[in-house]
């Protein structure tokens, strides 16, 4: 039977009360779709939940290398070890400021460039483009690169980890499709009122681009914050290697990392500190605080990845 028409419109009538009736009900087929990926959703938990279990097992279940689902007994040896070792501490400060003051200037460069771009009457705009999706492509080469940066001064400097990926290729060109997007006639209201570029791009633009500028952002704290290359590279001095770094290190090489460490008197003293517990550790150390920013940006992260998917 087909639906009625509306006389008006010639569009299909909807009873949204049938519809809502049969939308809270599941067929057989609904019902395995749900439990095919609640498993999958469980398979992916499960290595973040033995983990951070593992981190806080005692010897007897690690040595045995036995996964309990449920901890029998818990033990903070390898957390206290990394927040009473000063070299851990250091190098969470580090990829702090660099994951903050990274983003903070990749967002400044790829907004303000995109917005830019994104004029089609501005001069040298192809050239410009070509320019930048020629470094998609290629590259000078590590040798090259490395000793630019030893021209620069920026060996055992943090900005080496900030200023030579001040801006990504790919984000770029997603802030440029989306504020292409955006109606003209909001720009052309503005200049009546008598804004210029600066006052357009920052009171109006990004105030109606809170999904993009949220997700893109996202997208480079992540990268900021797994930074590690760039610290093996160009850092001779340890102090000043970034957490991944130093997590990179310790599950490569576990007893040089502590032959070249001071353990504290905490440490020194509980016997049930193994390496297997401190490496689990540092991992949940070290993703603990970007999981963190997730939540506070859902409710835009789910409208930004949709970005060029639908175009008009």
């Amino acid at each position: 039977m087909e639906p009625a028409l509306n006389q008006k419109s010639k569009a299909p009538v909807v009873d949204h009360a049938k519809w809502a009736q049969r939308r809270g009900k599941l067929n057989a087929a609904d019902m395995i779709i749900h439990a095919i990926l609640m498993l999958l959703t469980l398979c992916t938990i499960f290595p973040f939940y033995n983990v951070i279990l593992m981190s806080f097992s005692n010897t007897v279940a690690i040595s045995k290398q036995v996964v309990y689902l449920i901890p029998t007994t818990f033990d903070f040896s390898a957390y206290s070890y990394i927040f009473h070792e000063p070299r851990f501490l250091k190098a969470f400060y580090v990829t702090l400021f660099v994951t903050a003051a990274g983003t903070a200037l990749n967002m400044l460069v790829t907004v303000s460039g995109a917005y830019v771009l994104s004029k089609n009457g501005f001069p040298g705009r192809k050239f410009i483009m070509s320019a930048i999706l020629f470094t998609m492509f290629f590259n000078g080469g590590l040798i090259p690169f490395y000793l630019m940066m030893k021209n620069f001064g920026l060996i055992n400097n943090l900005l080496v980890m900030i200023l030579p990926v001040a801006v990504n290729t790919f984000y770029l060109i997603i802030c440029i499709a989306f504020f292409r997007t955006l109606p003209a006639a909001l720009e052309e209201s503005a200049k009546i009122d008598g804004a210029n570029e600066i006052q357009i791009l920052y009171k109006i633009i990004l105030q109606i681009s809170k999904p993009m500028i949220a997700t893109i952002a996202l997208f480079y704290a992540v990268d900021r914050w797994n930074e590690w290359w760039y610290g093996v590279l160009f850092m001779t001095d340890v102090q000043l290697l970034p957490l991944q770094a130093l997590l990179r290190e310790l599950l490569t090489n576990y007893q040089q990392l502590l032959s070249g460490i001071n353990v504290s008197s905490v440490v020194a003293q509980n016997s049930q500190l193994r390496p297997e517990m401190l490496k689990m550790a540092v991992l949940v150390v070290s993703v603990l605080p970007i999981v963190c920013l997730y939540p506070f940006l859902q409710k835009y992260f789910s409208k930004g990845v949709m970005i060029g998917s639908i175009k008009g």
